[in-house]
């Protein structure tokens, strides 16, 4: 067979009509509850008039700051100065919408959420000074991707290939022993590890740095690196050692389950290697849930984690929603709930991408 009749083939048996429909009406579902989840956001946010009272001494704080800078406005009278800050504030109300009823100012808050015009914040800053929302959660995104998104890559795939070893070897002594220890790493919290293993490996061996970023200033980009990456590697072994285990319990007992069905049961009647039968007959049907629990874990990892960054130090996004709520920064927790929910919906409509390819039941979907 060509390769086009190879390609007709793979699309008849995808059924792309029907698995476009199905993308289209999970985009229009995670959009309208992207909305309604950000819409809430801002109801609970601004309950007693919260925000508006925020953007209100917002705009107060920008006029005065750029009126400030004009020596012609300086050389005014008190009075006239009082007059055109005044008029400028209330021109600025106006065009924000702040003078509207609830309902309409309710709706110009979900449009800029949507937009990511976050605004600026009210305590917060950035490591450059900024106030913007957006650059102080820019700034800390990528140290929480680094640490807790690579951490959990990292225990999903030795987790998994544990488990993998663990379902062949079912009862064996190695698979209780690993069967004990998931349940007392799931149980105990990373933070709590993280205390041990500082207490270990960084106050009585020294091998460790106590936690932070960086030991120091660097101009050279490579020592800067090597720097960040010894820092960062104690609390990605902390991660990975608290989080493996689950992953090896849930998978084994995926792995059992599936070597149990009849569809196994026939291949090794045919007398075939129980390698292929592991990664061809079993595999197969358990990367759905698999892939499902990867990606959900990867959207909680995008979050940070509050009490194990705070453990090692780790300017990450779990430390700014700590410093955030303790100084009550409404427009840094609204914009973090809000980059949180574009990266679930974003995540959420990759996973249904990845979940009809591997399940079959998706790919004969007609609408």
């Amino acid at each position: 067979m060509n390769k086009a009749g190879k390609q007709r083939r793979l699309m008849r048996k995808i059924n792309i009509p029907g698995y476009l429909r199905f993308l289209a009406k999970r985009a229009i579902f995670l959009l309208l509850t992207l909305m309604i989840a950000t819409y809430l956001t801002i109801i609970i946010a601004n309950f007693g008039g919260y925000i508006d009272e925020i953007l209100k001494s917002q705009i107060e704080w920008e006029v005065s700051w750029e009126l400030s800078r004009d020596p012609a406005f300086r050389k005014l009278p008190e009075e006239e100065q009082e007059r055109i800050r005044l008029r400028m504030i209330e021109d600025r109300i106006k065009a924000r919408g702040l003078d509207k009823p609830f309902i309409l100012r309710s709706i110009i808050y979900l449009r800029d959420a949507l937009t990511l015009s976050l605004g600026r914040a009210m305590y917060l800053r950035s490591a450059g000074g900024s106030s913007r929302v957006a650059d102080i959660i820019l700034e800390r995104l990528p140290w929480s991707v680094l640490l807790f998104t690579t951490g959990t890559i990292l225990s999903a795939l030795v987790g998994i290939y544990v488990g993998l070893y663990m379902a062949k070897r079912a009862l064996g002594v190695f698979d209780r022993s690993m069967m004990v220890t998931a349940i007392l790493t799931s149980s105990i919290p990373a933070w709590f590890f993280g205390i041990i293993f500082l207490l270990v490996f960084s106050i009585q061996l020294g091998i460790f740095p106590p936690g932070g970023l960086v030991s120091r200033p660097h101009t050279e980009l490579f020592a800067y690196i090597i720097d960040v990456l010894y820092h960062l590697a104690l609390p990605l072994i902390t991660w990975v050692f608290a989080s493996f285990g689950g992953w090896a319990y849930v998978t084994r007992n995926i792995v059992i389950q599936i070597m149990r069905e009849d569809f196994v049961m026939a291949a090794r009647a045919k007398g075939l290697p129980e390698r292929r039968i592991l990664y061809k007959y079993v595999l197969r049907p358990a990367a759905p849930p698999i892939v499902t629990m990867l990606a959900l874990a990867i959207i909680a990892s995008w979050t940070g984690a509050i009490i194990t960054e705070t453990v090692f130090s780790w300017p990450g996004l779990g430390t700014l929603y700590w410093e955030a709520i303790g100084v009550m920064d409404a427009p840094v927790i609204i914009g973090l709930t809000v980059i949180y929910a574009y990266l679930y919906v974003i995540t959420i409509f990759i996973l249904d991408l990845v979940y009809a390819l591997l399940d079959p039941r998706v790919r004969t979907l007609g609408g």
